[in-house]
Formats: C-alpha cells, sequence, structure tokens
C-alpha cells in the first residue's frame, strides 16, 4: 500500500472494521480490494514519529509562523497536564507501558492489575492545538514529562498547571528555562501558601522559596537555583473557596491579582481536550493491539485535533459574528466527521481543489453549532456503572 495512504487511514482511527475501512479506501483511489492484513503490515512499517513530524510542520508551525494568534496578557499560555490511558491488555504491552493495580472501588483488595499509559501535552489552551505531547510509562512521574516539554517552549510564553505540578523542582525547571508560570497550589504545598488558602495574609505577596532538606541533594545535583523568588496570589472561587497560585508575575500593577481568576480558569482547556481524544474521537479504542499500534494511534490523534483546529477556524470566526443570544461555537463531531470523511481527498493527491474541498469543508463546520453557555456551573452527577453501559451500548453516536 502507498505510504501517504497508510498514514491517512491511521489518522482516521475509525471505529469500524478494519477491512471495511481498507474497501473505502481502495474504492476511492480506484483500486482492486486488498486485504485488512495488508494494511496491518504496511502500518508497521510506519514510525509514530511521523505523526509528531506532521503535527510540527504542518499545525504548530503553520499556526504561529505568521504571528496571529490569540494571547492572554501578551502570552501564549500552555496548559500542561497528564491523563491516564487505557490500554490493549497484552503480554508486549504490559512489557513497555506497565500496569496499575485496580480495586472495585468498595474495598481496597486489589482486583487485577491493568496495561496504563501515561499521557502528557503542552497544549496552547486558546489556539486549541497541542504543541508537544508525549505517551510514558503507567508509573511515570508528571513532572519528569512536564519538563520533557519544555524544549518546545519560548520566550513570552506563560505555562499554567494544575495542583499536581508545583514542587520547588518544576518552579526551578521553569526558571532554568526563562518561562513564565502561575501554578494552582495544594494543600500540601509551600508553607506561606497553605497559611494563604486558610485566608491569612494578604491576597499577594512576594516570596522566596528554597528547597527542602529532602530535595537539595537532587536540586543540586541537576544544577538548579537553590532560592526562588516568586509571587502568591489568592483568588475567592465562587465556591467561597480560596485558590493559591504560585507565579513568576510579580509585578502586581502590571497583572494584577483579580485577572488571575481568569488565567487559571484558561487551564480547563487541556481538560477537555483529553475529553475530546477520550470520547468524541476514542482513542482508547485502538486500531491495534503492539506498542506501536498504540503510539501511532495517540500521536496521530492528537494531530488530527489539531489539524481540526486549523482548519474549523474560518467557519468559527463566522459564526463569531453572528448576533445570537448565546455564543456558537463548531460542533466538534461534526467538524471530525467531515474531514476523516474527506481525508482521502483533504491529504492524498488528485482530489478535489483545495479551494473547493476547504470551501466544502466550511459549509459542513458550519451545521449545527453548539451554543456555548458560560458561567454555568451544574452540579456532577455520579453516574452508574449500568447507566454507563446502556448509554455506550445503545445511546452514544460515533462521530465516525
Amino acid at each position: 500500500m502507498p505510504f501517504g495512504l497508510v498514514v491517512v487511514l491511521t489518522m482516521r482511527n475509525s471505529v469500524k472494521s478494519l477491512q471495511n475501512v481498507v474497501n473505502e479506501a481502495m474504492t476511492w483511489l480506484g483500486q482492486r480490494p486488498v486485504t485488512a492484513s495488508a494494511y496491518s503490515q504496511a502500518r508497521y512499517k510506519l514510525k509514530h514519529t511521523a505523526f509528531i513530524e506532521l503535527n510540527q510542520a504542518a499545525v504548530v508551525e503553520t499556526l504561529y509562523g505568521d504571528g496571529d494568534y490569540q494571547r492572554f496578557w501578551g502570552f501564549r499560555v500552555l496548559a500542561v497536564d497528564g491523563s491516564k490511558i487505557i490500554l490493549p491488555d497484552n503480554k508486549a504491552i504490559r512489557e513497555e507501558f506497565g500496569t496499575i493495580a485496580w480495586t472495585s472501588g468498595k474495598t481496597a483488595d486489589i482486583q487485577g492489575e491493568r496495561p496504563y499509559a501515561l499521557a502528557s501535552v503542552l497544549y496552547d489552551v486558546l489556539n486549541r492545538v497541542a504543541l508537544d505531547a508525549t505517551l510514558g510509562k503507567a508509573k511515570a512521574y508528571e513532572i519528569d514529562l512536564a519538563v520533557g516539554h519544555l524544549s518546545h517552549t519560548r520566550a513570552g510564553d506563560l505555562l499554567t498547571m494544575d495542583r499536581n505540578y508545583p514542587s520547588y523542582r518544576m518552579l526551578a525547571e521553569l526558571g532554568r528555562y526563562g518561562r513564565d508560570f502561575a501554578i494552582r497550589c495544594s494543600a500540601a504545598s509551600f508553607a506561606e501558601a497553605r497559611r494563604m488558602l486558610k485566608g491569612k495574609g494578604p491576597d499577594s505577596q512576594v516570596v522566596t522559596l528554597t528547597p527542602c532538606a529532602g530535595q537539595m541533594p537532587s536540586i543540586r545535583e541537576r544544577g538548579l537555583p537553590l532560592s526562588l523568588k516568586v509571587r502568591l496570589v489568592r483568588v475567592l472561587l465562587s465556591t467561597g473557596e480560596y485558590e493559591v497560585l504560585v507565579t513568576s508575575l510579580l509585578d502586581d500593577s502590571q497583572y494584577p491579582t483579580e485577572g488571575f481568576l481568569e488565567l487559571y480558569h484558561l487551564r480547563w482547556g487541556i481538560e477537555t481536550f483529553y475529553g475530546l481524544l477520550k470520547t468524541r474521537l476514542e482513542l482508547e479504542n485502538f486500531t491495534g493491539i503492539s506498542a506501536e499500534a498504540v503510539r501511532q494511534d495517540f500521536h496521530a490523534t492528537v494531530y488530527l485535533s489539531g489539524l481540526e483546529s486549523l482548519l474549523t477556524d474560518t467557519a468559527q470566526a463566522m459564526l463569531d459574528t453572528k448576533a445570537t443570544k448565546y455564543p456558537q461555537t463548531v460542533n466538534r463531531a461534526v467538524s471530525f466527521n467531515a474531514i476523516k470523511n474527506h481525508a482521502l481527498d483533504l491529504l492524498l493527491a488528485g482530489g478535489l481543489e483545495t479551494d473547493l474541498l476547504l470551501e466544502r469543508l466550511t459549509a459542513l463546520f458550519l451545521t449545527n453549532p453548539c451554543l456555548e453557555r458560560r458561567d454555568r456551573n451544574p452540579p456532577r452527577k455520579k453516574t452508574s456503572a449500568r447507566r454507563l453501559l446502556n448509554f455506550h451500548k445503545r445511546q452514544k453516536k460515533h462521530c465516525f
């Protein structure tokens, strides 16, 4: 099978049977049918790094090439977060990624172990593009994966992270790269942050942090600074709880305390990104059972998400000009379906003219837009296993 066709079929990541996917492609090409096995053998000659390179060249460089992209306080706002990915269960996968024990949820008794990977993504929350993505082992350390993303950042970036990340080492690594940050502190964080979470002290203060005795040898070994000057900012949530952020933005007049609530809220974009990968794009419904197939599916899905962000930009701009009660956004189920259905025309030579194809895609992207009801805070409901099973068996609609 042609190399380009293998790349496109892997990127489409359909939930249909593999043979049907191959038949559709060969029919589009006007060639005789081939077996699903032929495709499987061809894809294992393809390295997952192809999709990493595609994402960098076709998505990241395209988006930032002309400098016309969204910013906050003049910064490119990048979120870092990790998420566990359930993997196919076989010996090779277990050896490659490792396992995590699971319980019934009612007792602490271990019921068994299952293979997982820890995904970590550096994500532009305003422009909806992943700059870098890593698939680590099940028990990988999130800080190690986050530090690995820093080589993909640049001056003028502002990194935001949740409560799992504000260790002294993470802040020192950010300082070594000269990167600005705003990271939420946990209740077990730095001493002054713990006081502020209890409502004590001012809402904004500049403090000097030093590593604890247990961290000191590791910090010295890595050549990291032994003291850091940071600012702690406290904001009040709608729930009445306090949130404390540690940030490198020391100037209170240029970066007012009240603005940090909006800034940190932007971080939620990476949570919805993982939701998109796992639900709408069904990342965990892998198209192969080998470690390389898993990596191919992961990086192909990340690339596809970035491609969708670029292709829907025109349609979203058109929706933004409409005078409606609620802002409208492109329906992701519609956009991903359109892109996957037209992937052969879009990414392989010999299809429709590019301008005509983009015009058709934009028309599809404008159909059935979603309403964005801002400032909603509906209560979270715990769904029973039976209702979840019923949803996935009888109600869930697939986008492709």
